[in-house]
C-alpha cells in the first residue's frame, strides 16, 4: 500500500480523508486542533461544492441542518437594494457542522495525529498540504517566496440566535466597508470587513466588536442591531491573507489543497467550496491513476480554476470595498436602480 500523509484536518484535509481508497492507501491526517470551532459561521455551498458533498456521501445530511439561502441584496450603506440575487439551490452550512459531517465520514482505517507541523513530514510516498493559508507544506517545499500575503481588511464574522429579517438579508457596501446578513441555523449568520490596523494576530474580539460598532454606526439601523447584539463569544475577527498564486500545485510528492494552494478574499464565498473540490477531484484521481499521472492531472484540472476565481474574488473586493472610488460606484448602481425602476434581479449561480 502507498503512504499519504495529509497535513491539515480541515476541510479539504477531512474530505479527502473520506474519499480515498483504503484497499489502495495508508492515511495519516496530522492535524493541530481536532476539536471542532466554537463558532460555527456559515458557508455558502455553491452547485460545485454540492457536488462535493454528494461524492463524500453527506450533502442530504448537510442540506438537513442547513438554511437554503433565498434570496438577498447588495445595498448601499442604507439599506437600499441595487440588485437582487436568487441563490437558487444554495444552502449555508455552519463550519462546525460541515467539520463534523467530514469528520464522521473519515474512514477508522484512517490514522488522525494531533501535533503542530512546523516542518514537512519525512517518509510518506504523497504528502498533501491541506494546512491551511500559512501552510508549512507550502512554505517547506515550495519556499518563502510563497508566504501568505496579508491585506489591509479585517474580517469580522458571527451568529445570534435571533433570526434575520427577510428583508435585512444581503450585502451592504459602503465607503471602503461591506456588512452582510444571511440565514443561519436557528438564527443569524453576520459578517463585516473593512481597512483595519489591528493584528495581525491576537486580535481581541470584544476590542474587535466595539471598533466595528464604531465604524458602522451611520449604517442601516440592521447592521446597527445586529452588533449591538454581537457577543465575543459567538464572534470572530481574523485579518485576510490571501496566497500568491502557484506555478504548480505540485512539487515532486507534495501537492497542496484549499487554502494551502489558493486562499482568496472571502467576497465570492468559494473557499470551502473549492476545497472540497479539489479533494473530490484529487482523491478520484489517485485512486484511478498512477500516482505521477493523478498529481498532474489534479494540478491541470485546478489551478487555472480556482486561480481565476482568486483573481475574481480581489476583483468584487476592490468594487464592494472601494473608498476613494465609492461615490463612482453607487452613482452606477443608483442609475441601473433608476433605469429598471426597482433593484435588478440576478438568477441563482450555476457553478
Amino acid at each position: 500500500m502507498e503512504t499519504i500523509s495529509i497535513v491539515g484536518g480541515g476541510i479539504a484535509g477531512l474530505a479527502l480523508a473520506a474519499c480515498l481508497d483504503e484497499d489502495r492507501f495508508e492515511v495519516t491526517v496530522i492535524e493541530k486542533r481536532p476539536e471542532l470551532p466554537v463558532v460555527g459561521t456559515v458557508l455558502a455551498m455553491w452547485p460545485n461544492a454540492q457536488r462535493a458533498l454528494a461524492e463524500v456521501g453527506v450533502l442530504d445530511k448537510a442540506r438537513a441542518v442547513s438554511p437554503v439561502i433565498g434570496s438577498g441584496s447588495i445595498r448601499d450603506a442604507a439599506g437600499e437594494p441595487w440588485i437582487t440575487v436568487n441563490g437558487g439551490d444554495m444552502f449555508g452550512v455552519s463550519r462546525i457542522d460541515l467539520l463534523r459531517l467530514l469528520g464522521a465520514s473519515v474512514p477508522q482505517s484512517v490514522s488522525r495525529i494531533t501535533r503542530r507541523v512546523d516542518a514537512v513530514p519525512s517518509g510518506a510516498d504523497i504528502v498533501v498540504g491541506a494546512d491551511g493559508v500559512h501552510s508549512a507544506v507550502r512554505r517547506g517545499i515550495w519556499g518563502g517566496r510563497t508566504a501568505a500575503r496579508l491585506t489591509p481588511y479585517l474580517a469580522v464574522r458571527g451568529v445570534l440566535p435571533a433570526p434575520v429579517n427577510p428583508a435585512d438579508v444581503g450585502e451592504y457596501w459602503g465607503r471602503g466597508d461591506l456588512f452582510g446578513l444571511a440565514n443561519a441555523a436557528g438564527g443569524t449568520n453576520w459578517y463585516a470587513s473593512y481597512r483595519s490596523d489591528l493584528g495581525p494576530a491576537g486580535i481581541d474580539v470584544a476590542s474587535t466588536l466595539e471598533e466595528a460598532r464604531h465604524h458602522f454606526a451611520q449604517h442601516a439601523p440592521a447592521i446597527r442591531s445586529v452588533l449591538a447584539a454581537a457577543t465575543p463569544e459567538l464572534s470572530l475577527a481574523q485579518r485576510i491573507w490571501t496566497t500568491p498564486p502557484l506555478a504548480s500545485y505540485v512539487r515532486g510528492n507534495a501537492v497542496l489543497v484549499g487554502d494551502a494552494a489558493h486562499a482568496m478574499t472571502p467576497n465570492l464565498g468559494r473557499g470551502a467550496c473549492e476545497s472540497l473540490v479539489d479533494a473530490v477531484t484529487l482523491a478520484g484521481l489517485l485512486n484511478t491513476r498512477p500516482v505521477g499521472e493523478a498529481l498532474r492531472s489534479y494540478d491541470r484540472r485546478r489551478r487555472l480554476r480556482t486561480q481565476a476565481l482568486s483573481l475574481a474574488s480581489a476583483a468584487l473586493m476592490k468594487v464592494a470595498l472601494a473608498d476613494a472610488a465609492q461615490p463612482f460606484r453607487d452613482r452606477l448602481l443608483n442609475l441601473a436602480r433608476r433605469r429598471n425602476g426597482r433593484a435588478a434581479v440576478v438568477s441563482g449561480p450555476a457553478g
